[in-house]
Parts: structure tokens; C-alpha cells; sequence
């Protein structure tokens, strides 16, 4: 089976929206979990490639998109961008009234109170060091072949490109096997929470010297 690693292209949306849902669940399907398909990707995958998409990049095979990275160089910038460009009309498309706990076992509503309340910024030390933050989802049909890797050398050398100094993302408590994958890349903890871990990476050496 071939796979092609490659920049983003409007066309692999639908595909990366698909990926986010059936890997929604710590890494597992959860098509279950939403009523809405479209709900979870709305907030992880679709935001990305809009405000910037040099820094997404797909893995498609012949049946299609198979998994995908997507980023941001600027955690605060972006976090502004979405507040200006992206929440409004979601919150218009899903009114804080849905929000609401059913209690149907479903978690739509919590996408939902995120799209209205997005959280606080990440602290001031984090973002200084490592401003850019990033998501990756793969179907299990392309983990285990090197796939996750290849698509972090694709994001990696783009954030170099721009000279941005480091990156951080988050890994939920479920999802052992992904914080096993970062730190076998080079990430750290640099922190550890009931939810799970945020973990970094430092680019500065591989910036090389400032001309």
C-alpha cells in the first residue's frame, strides 16, 4: 500500500473530517459519542488548514485520506483568529442552549460550551517557549508503518522554515500509546493534569545559528 504524505488541499477536508471523527475517542471511533458528525472536527481539524493552510498536511492512500497533522505557528494569534473569523458563525449554527447535558451519553454538548467558552489561554511561560501547538489523527489502517513520523518531519521542517522556536500539544490520560509515540520523537512532559499530559518539543537546535 502506498502512501503519499502531503501539503493540504481544500479537497482533503471532507477526508480529515472523517479522520477526526473515527479517531475522536482518545485515538478510537467515536462516531457514537456525536450526534453531529461534524461537531469535534469543527473545533480540532477544520479551523487549522483555514487560517493557515501551509501548515496542515494529509496522508492519503487510494481509498483516500488516511490521516493528517494540522498546526499553528502562533497559539495566541490563532486564538484570536478564532474568536474573529471562526466561532461566530458556529455559534450561531449551535446556540449555547445545546450546551446542555442530555444525558444520553452523547458529547455533543460539550463541543458546543467549548465553541462558546474556548478556555483560557495557554500560560504565558508555555506560549513563550513554545508557541506553536499542533493535532495528529491516523486511521489504524496507516498506524504502525512510520506514518506519524513522516508527517511531523513534513510539520517540523515547515516551523522551522518560519523560525518558530518550539511547540506544544496535549495528550489525554486515555491515550497512552500517543504519549509513548511524542516522547519517542523528542517531546517532553512538561506537565501532567487529571485530563493528561502537555507535552513540548524545543526547535531552537534545529534552527541552526542566526545568520
Amino acid at each position: 500500500m502506498s502512501i503519499d504524505v502531503r501539503p493540504f488541499q481544500p479537497f482533503d477536508l471532507p477526508g480529515m473530517y472523517r479522520v477526526c471523527l473515527l479517531t475522536g475517542d482518545s485515538g478510537r471511533d467515536a462516531t457514537a459519542l456525536y450526534g453531529d458528525p461534524d461537531l469535534l472536527p469543527h473545533i480540532y481539524a477544520g479551523p487549522y488548514p483555514a487560517a493557515d493552510p501551509g501548515l496542515t498536511f494529509v496522508a492519503a492512500d487510494e481509498r483516500g485520506v488516511l490521516g493528517y497533522i494540522v498546526a499553528t505557528a502562533d497559539t495566541h494569534a490563532f486564538d484570536g483568529w478564532l474568536e474573529e473569523h471562526w466561532w461566530p458563525s458556529l455559534r450561531h449554527r449551535y446556540p449555547r442552549p445545546l450546551a446542555e447535558d442530555p444525558g444520553d451519553g452523547t458529547k455533543d454538548w460539550q463541543c458546543v460550551a467549548h465553541i462558546h467558552r474556548p478556555g483560557p489561554p495557554e500560560p504565558e511561560a508555555l506560549y513563550a517557549r513554545y508557541p506553536a501547538h499542533l493535532h495528529i489523527d491516523i486511521l489504524p489502517r496507516g498506524q504502525g508503518a512510520g506514518l506519524g513520523r513522516r508527517l511531523m518531519d513534513a510539520l517540523l521542517t515547515a516551523l522551522c522554515e518560519r523560525g518558530v522556536r518550539g511547540l506544544h500539544l496535549g495528550v489525554g490520560a486515555g491515550n497512552p500509546g500517543a504519549h509513548a509515540f511524542y516522547l519517542r520523537l523528542g517531546f517532553t512532559e512538561a506537565e501532567r493534569q487529571e485530563w493528561g499530559s502537555v507535552m513540548v518539543m524545543d526547535l531552537t537546535r534545529r534552527l541552526g545559528p542566526t545568520p
